[in-house]
């Protein structure tokens, strides 16, 4: 051990330069993994935020959670998704919590959209001075607790409290006996401003009566908040509670799938803020989920980079290490000398980057944040202990770097002395292993040939990174095989083309661990980048075809009762359209494994339909689309197996289960979604109440009609509505979109950052390692200038091969997935395209010129 602990020293004083790159790969290594470890845990361990709510002792509320089941490998899997639409229970559950022991008060509570009805024209459109609102009965403010901070309660139908402040729209709204007209499912009302409150500023309080029949669903509740007696726990009652409700056989309200029980929920601490903020938890879900799909990769690109860097350092020493071998040394003081060195690094390189990680951390969530990535009430928290995931992470890279070291010398290591200064060629085992994973990767892209949506995406992905680490073990063959086609153009460059086309041909392994990470950052960053960019290219594409409508209304609190039909009889107007977006989940097995796919839909009246919108039909007919029947998108028809004439079961947003007829397909999916609903079906499963005007009314006018007339006789039909002379294309947007976005930006950047590192670092340990021999070469008689051209057109053959192999690499799943999602060619955005090109060569540039240059200035080398 002493003369492995004696080595092991002296080669870090002497190889200080090319430690210090080792050094630069493991500390970001262990900043990346931390920052991501951090990441993953604190949304494991999100919760939604408790605001209206945080007075209440627990809460009663319906079951916000769809489950699915299957068999799987011959046992019983279950899956389970978040609803992003309210799941209300019966009123009679009321009256069971007020009679159970320890309830000081149960407070029923109901929420609906509200406008505050009013217009002001602009030019030739109607621009509303509304501005949404949400409604809730006054009783239910005490479980924020918020007090009246002026006034008094409501206790008339026409009386209103608001939230202090008001808003910048209200002009005024807070001055108690203001009078206001309201707009609730399309209708206006006039109240009276009676009190003012403390709370959010979009809330006005009704009483219990009037919001009760505003709500739309007066026999059913979103929530009820319990209020503990003086001396009794929060779970003891829980379980009163929850027996009693058990006992009176309260369920949720709707119909439910078999295998899907609706049992109404009791929710205690921070479980309470589920029944306030709808789309936090399947927000939660979502951000798991795209953070899980790329661990993996992130994970692979770490330890390959890590591997490639700490291996290319000790093969620049293959020599010394041979010698020692040759002299005496044994394998195992040769390996415990090399793992003392990289375990010395290593330490210090991982605690470095654990420090850095959670800021990095901090970084993403801002991130996150100012994209609007996460749904409001969505709290990323981080217990204590879990602050400590960069020092796991840390020591995961430890490990990494030492079985790194394990494989670089391991050769060496067990040479025979005699052969040990020798450099031996790659071996049958490497090349069998790469053919392997290339086969693998290829087998992935197949996969996601076949799949869609996140399926398909994550096999992309599978099969790059399989890919990628099949070349970086193929990569004396790969820069064998290119030296072959790049050596002729190479010599036409004269005496230096000649110089760097030998030394290309005779130094493959060296060019082969070159061009390793070059193509590593081009695959990777190509496929993260262009996956979402061919979907949102094909669906801006498709969108911009769907519309035909050549002006839209809408207003907040919804339209008036009979807008729509108000609408088409104004002169001018064609046909009219209501279109309301919504989501509805998927229940099937998928490879035989359980799924539940959440969809962006619309729900659609279909009388004129196809004049102001134009989904491609393909078969059956649209303007048949009514309650009880469905469109479906031609890719998923296929994938289904349905025509025109069969049945589809769907799960609307609250989860409640319904068999749809299908009456017609259609070719712009990406655009429209996957399934058109009839607007009626669609509106019975929101949140918001079930009346007219929910969402907005597309238009169409007549060939001759005067536009400015049509837009300022819409406005006088539908007073209070916007009226939009250029709308925008109609896109159904999945509701994760926003946050795979970021993630895959932040993941590119972060991996990207982190390989560019990687290809600096090796090649100037080939740099470094190569000075011998230029100065060899100019004791030969070789010019300054001829040897400068060398390495230029060898930086330039790496770079032409790292990007052209990337660029296969790459295109192989791309092209799998964007056939079977969207039917055209993956998409890169030029720009996107030109900064990967651009970093790679400044980055070869850097680290193939600058080490040497020392060796290149003066008349005779140094």
């Amino acid at each position: 051990m002493k003369v492995a602990a004696l080595l092991a020293t002296r080669a870090t004083r002497a190889h200080r330069k090319a430690w210090t790159a080792v050094f630069a790969a493991l500390t970001l290594t262990s900043l990346l993994l931390g920052a991501f470890g951090l990441t993953l845990v604190s949304a494991w361990s999100a919760h939604p935020r408790v605001e209206r709510y945080a007075g209440a002792d627990l809460v009663v509320a319906g079951d916000q959670t769809t489950r699915f089941s299957a068999a799987s490998l011959g046992e019983r899997e279950t899956v389970s998704a978040g609803l992003t639409e309210r799941v209300r229970i019966p009123r009679t559950a009321l009256t069971v919590v007020r009679g159970v022991p320890g309830v000081r008060a149960a407070v029923a509570d109901v929420e609906f959209p509200v406008g505050l009805a009013g217009s002001a024209a602009t030019g030739s459109a109607t621009e509303s001075a509304t501005a949404s609102a949400t409604g809730r009965p006054w009783e239910a403010a005490r479980l924020a607790p918020y007090a009246l901070r002026t006034g008094r309660a409501p206790q008339r139908a026409d009386e209103v409290v608001v939230a202090g402040g008001g808003g910048p729209e209200r002009g005024g709204a807070d001055r108690v006996g203001q009078r206001l007209t309201l707009r609730v499912g399309g209708h206006d009302t006039a109240y009276t401003v009676v009190g003012v409150a403390d709370g959010p500023r979009t809330a006005v309080w009704f009483t219990d009566a009037e919001a009760r029949r505003l709500s739309g669903h007066p026999e059913a509740l979103d929530a009820i908040g319990v209020v503990a007696e003086s001396g009794t726990g929060a779970g003891e009652l829980a379980g009163r509670v929850r027996k009693a409700l058990d006992t009176a056989g309260v369920t949720d309200v709707g119909h439910r799938a078999d295998g899907d029980p609706a049992t109404v929920r009791v929710l205690t601490g921070d479980d309470r803020g589920e029944a306030e903020f709808l789309a936090a938890e399947p927000a939660r879900g979502e951000l798991l989920a795209a953070l899980g799909s790329v661990a993996g990769a992130v994970v692979l690109v770490s330890l390959l980079v890590v591997s490639s860097t700490i291996v290319q350092a000790l093969r620049q020493r293959s020599h010394e290490l041979g010698l020692l071998r040759a002299v005496g040394a044994t394998p195992g003081q040769l390996r415990a000398a090399v793992g003392r060195e990289v375990g010395r690094v290593a330490a210090w390189a991982a605690l470095v980057g654990a420090a850095g990680a959670a800021p990095a951390y901090l970084g993403l969530r801002a991130l996150l944040d100012a994209r609007g990535a996460l749904p409001t009430g969505l709290e990323l928290t981080l217990l204590p202990p879990l602050w400590l995931t960069p020092l796991v992470t840390a020591a995961v890279t430890v490990l990494a770097a030492q079985a790194a070291a394990l494989i670089g010398g391991a050769r060496t290591a067990t040479a025979r002395p005699a052969e040990a200064l020798r450099e031996r060629a790659p071996g049958r085992g490497r090349g069998i292993t790469g053919l392997v994973l290339l086969g693998v990767g290829a087998s992935a892209a197949g996969t996601a040939a076949l799949q869609r949506g996140a399926t398909a995406a994550a096999a992309a992905g599978a099969a790059a990174v399989t890919m990628v680490i099949a070349c970086a073990v193929l990569g004396p063959w790969i820069a064998e095989g290119a030296m072959r086609l790049l050596g002729a153009p190479l010599r036409l460059f004269g005496p230096g083309g000649r110089l760097a086309a030998a030394n290309c041909a005779a130094s493959a392994h060296r060019l082969g661990a070159a061009i390793t990470p070059i193509v590593l950052v081009t695959a990777f960053a190509g496929v993260q980048l262009s996956g979402g960019a061919t979907l949102t290219h094909a669906g801006d594409a498709q969108a911009r075809q769907v519309l035909r409508a050549d002006l839209a209304v809408h207003a907040d609190g919804g339209l008036p009762a009979g807008a729509v039909e108000r609408i088409r009889e104004v002169p001018g107007v064609r046909a009219a359209t209501e279109i309301v977006p919504g989501t509805v989940l998927l229940a099937r097995s998928q490879l035989g494994a359980p799924e539940l796919e959440r969809l962006p839909v619309f729900g659609v009246t279909p009388e004129g339909l196809t004049r102001t919108l134009d989904p491609g039909p393909r078969n059956g007919d649209l303007t048949r689309l009514r309650p009880g029947t469905v469109a479906v998108g031609a890719d998923r028809a296929d994938s289904l197996g349905v025509r025109p004439g069969s049945t589809v079961t769907l799960r609307f947003g609250d989860g409640q289960e319904a068999r749809l007829r299908v009456v017609a397909t259609y070719q712009r999916s990406i655009a429209l979604g996957d399934f058109l609903l009839s607007r009626d079906d669609l509106l019975r499963h929101t949140s918001m109440p079930a009346a007219s005007g929910a969402g907005r009314v597309l238009v169409a006018t007549a060939p001759d009609a005067d536009r400015k007339a049509v837009t300022n006789a819409l406005a006088r039909a539908v007073p209070g509505a916007r009226v939009e002379p250029d709308p925008a294309p109609v896109r159904g947007e999945a509701a994760e979109q926003a946050l795979a976005e970021v993630v895959s930006v932040a993941v590119v950047g972060a991996v990207g950052g982190f390989t560019v590192i990687a290809v600096l670092s090796t090649l100037a340990l080939i740099a470094t390692g190569r000075r011998p021999e230029l100065r060899l070469l100019r004791l030969a008689g070789a010019g300054r200038g001829q040897l400068r051209r060398m390495l230029r057109l060898e930086a330039a053959a790496t770079v032409v091969t790292g990007l052209v192999v990337g660029a296969a690499v790459a295109s192989v799943p791309l092209l799998a997935f964007s056939m079977a999602t969207t039917g055209t060619v993956p998409y890169l955005p030029p720009a996107q395209a030109a900064v990967i090109v651009s970093v790679v060569v400044a980055t070869a540039a850097a680290g193939s010129l600058p080490p040497v240059w020392g060796t290149l200035r003066g008349r005779y080398p140094r």
